[in-house]
């Protein structure tokens, strides 16, 4: 089960929206359908979270390129959703990279080609997905949530939390 939002800044406070993403299929698409919620092009926030496992923050402002953290990119890359956010970018991979890893094949063929121990998933497996938080920590820091409260909130009421330090906890329920 997730839960998405957005949170669009106007003049008079922050206008909430819930949104299904089952038509978003990439972060392009989800940066377009947070710049038609955009007043004037201000800032709109689109909040996700999936079981009380994992939750992300998108920060689109304008053309800019979206900003993105994700709590635990392990976690957000078993979920559709998740997949979204995590870009090769965000990930720091090269595009289009596989997660072989040469360097466990046995080319030479002098040794057995025993497995690295960071290769006991074997080839083709997200092994080069982190555990804990990716992204841009300071994504909302200019909005009251510095980086050290981000990292340090628990998926169950990160969103909640956010909304508060935000003055935008009754819009977010409104849409929950």
């Amino acid at each position: 089960m997730y839960f998405a939002a957005l949170l669009a800044r106007t003049e008079d406070g922050w206008e909430a929206s819930d949104t299904e993403l089952d038509d978003v299929e990439t972060l392009s698409d989800l940066t377009d359908l947070a710049r038609d919620a955009s007043v004037e092009e201000d800032t709109v926030l689109v909040l996700i979270e999936q079981e009380d496992t994992w939750f992300g923050v998108v920060r689109v402002e304008g053309e800019d390129d979206p900003r993105i953290y994700v709590s635990d990119a392990a976690a957000a890359a078993r979920s559709s959703y998740g997949e979204i956010l995590l870009t090769d970018e965000l990930l720091g991979r090269e595009p289009g990279d596989d997660t072989d890893d040469l360097d466990s094949l046995d080319l030479d063929g002098t040794e057995d080609g025993e497995p690295e121990p960071d290769d006991e998933d074997g080839p083709g497996t997200d092994a080069a997905v982190p555990h804990g938080p990716v992204g841009d920590s300071e994504i909302i820091d200019d909005l009251g949530v510095g980086e050290k409260e981000l990292r340090a909130l628990e998926a169950s009421d990160a969103l909640g939390s956010i909304a508060e330090a935000l003055g935008a906890s009754e819009v977010l329920e409104t849409v929950r």
